[in-house]
């Protein structure tokens, strides 16, 4: 069990994120437009996961954008923005920000073990139950190539 802080106090996060050189766990996750996706729909491309807690706060909020411009500039990359939020919570997010080269993904409805296969879920504390903000890449044949498991929630990861 790894551990993080919120505002300088220590979280538990359940589990582990996936190792380095192993096959990226699928999932199945919800767009804003309701229709689902897995990570086996971005096979070819590489991928690249920013985990955070929820879109309705200023760092995770950031986060997007600075991924969504940066995405713009990329190949043969999707960039997943992705939390427990619902769906309609990042639609109204991405449309208010003219989000559009990210694709924008909650665990709510379909997944909700997303956060245990990716080792993520936050175990204590005031965001108990939502995600660790972390970062996984993964390659075009699904093998994970790097994790950061950001250490302070309140910060931006690398």
């Amino acid at each position: 069990m790894a551990s993080v802080t919120l505002g300088g106090n220590p979280v538990n996060v359940a589990g582990e994120l996936p190792e380095v050189g192993k096959a990226a766990p699928d999932f199945q996750l919800t767009k804003t437009d309701l229709s689902n996706v897995s990570l086996a729909d971005y096979k070819g491309k590489n991928v690249i996961l920013n985990i955070f807690p929820s879109v309705d706060t200023d760092t995770c909020a950031t986060s997007v954008r600075k991924f969504n411009e940066k995405a713009a500039s990329l190949e043969d990359t999707a960039v997943l923005c992705i939390s427990k939020d619902l769906p309609f919570a990042h639609a109204r997010f991405c449309g208010a920000e003219g989000i559009q080269n990210v694709d924008s993904l909650s665990s709510f409805l379909e997944d909700q073990d997303f956060e245990n296969k990716y080792g993520v879920r936050l175990d204590g504390g005031p965001f108990s139950g939502l995600m660790a903000r972390a970062i996984v890449v993964v390659d075009k044949e699904g093998t994970v190539k790097h994790t950061e498991l950001v250490s302070e929630i309140a910060n931006e990861p690398n």
